[in-house]
């Protein structure tokens, strides 16, 4: 049972989330990608969820999250929003439905919200999507941008290294917070850069600036669900918090199961009609 009970039950909005970080609370997240584990962290007070395409990996045990269809988005996304009924629920939009085209990421936008119900999306890049996230928000589609590690982008990249430690980078970066509010996006996720950069941007910009790997002077932290309840144990960066052992509750349990099973003690007596 958790120990945390937000004193706040209302349903978390886009405005909930912009009066966080007016009156200095900060704004947990995590990911979600079915009913179940939603209906969870939901109901244990988490104020937003992401249905991350980092189900790729978690879920569907993809290397990286390209493989990712939009299709497979919705699913998730409505198997999620099925469970939910405080938290702000934002979708990732998938490579590939955004980048390049901004009538495409309309089109790819709205059929998240209209299919599965997500409140939000989330979309990785600066500049170079500009175009793309004002066709969306001109739809009244909530935008929550992504900057720093992007890892639609690993393959430019070609490593998961902590990003804008030179000069140059780091001013992009900057800029591209600024314009992202600018804008109109609600919120924004700065993965794995340097803290003390990250702390700049969050108060650089009014909207709230959620962190990965990104140090505690910002606005708020999110985590993949699966590497923070140590479901996932091959993932073990600087920036992770194990908060449960859930892969050794699993295989424990498992193997009393299978015991029980091959010694006849399950089912017994009382489990029996």
């Amino acid at each position: 049972m958790s120990t945390y009970t937000s004193e706040d039950q209302r349903k978390v909005t886009t405005r909930r989330l912009a009066e966080m970080k007016q009156r200095g609370e900060k704004i947990a997240m995590l990911t979600a990608y079915d009913y179940s584990m939603a209906k969870l962290i939901d109901e244990a007070g988490i104020d937003v969820i992401l249905v991350g395409d980092s189900a790729s990996n978690v879920m569907a045990g993809n290397v990286t999250t390209l493989p990712m269809t939009l299709d497979q988005m919705i699913y998730h996304a409505k198997s999620v929003m099925k469970g939910v009924k405080r938290a702000l629920v934002v979708c990732d939009m998938p490579f590939g439905t955004y980048q390049g085209n901004s009538k495409e990421a309309l089109a790819s936008a709205i059929r998240i919200m209209k299919e599965s119900h997500a409140e939000a999306v989330k979309m990785e890049g600066g500049e170079e999507i500009k175009e793309s996230i004002e066709r969306i928000l001109c739809a009244g589609i909530p935008v929550m941008g992504h900057l720093g590690l992007t890892p639609q982008s690993i393959n430019k990249f070609g490593t998961y290294a902590v990003r804008a430690r030179e000069e140059a980078e780091a001013a992009k970066l900057l800029a591209d917070a600024k314009m992202l509010e600018e804008v109109g996006c609600f919120a924004l996720v700065l993965e794995k850069i340097p803290a003390e950069l990250a702390a700049k941007v969050a108060q650089a910009v009014a909207i709230p600036v959620i962190g990965i790997g990104a140090g505690g002077g910002v606005d708020g932290q999110v985590l993949v669900m699966h590497d923070m309840l140590g479901i996932n144990q091959g993932f073990s960066p600087r920036f992770l918090r194990r908060y449960a052992d859930l892969s050794s509750v699993i295989n424990e349990a498992v193997g009393h199961y299978i015991e029980d099973v091959k010694s006849s003690d399950f089912p017994n007596g009382k489990e029996c009609y």
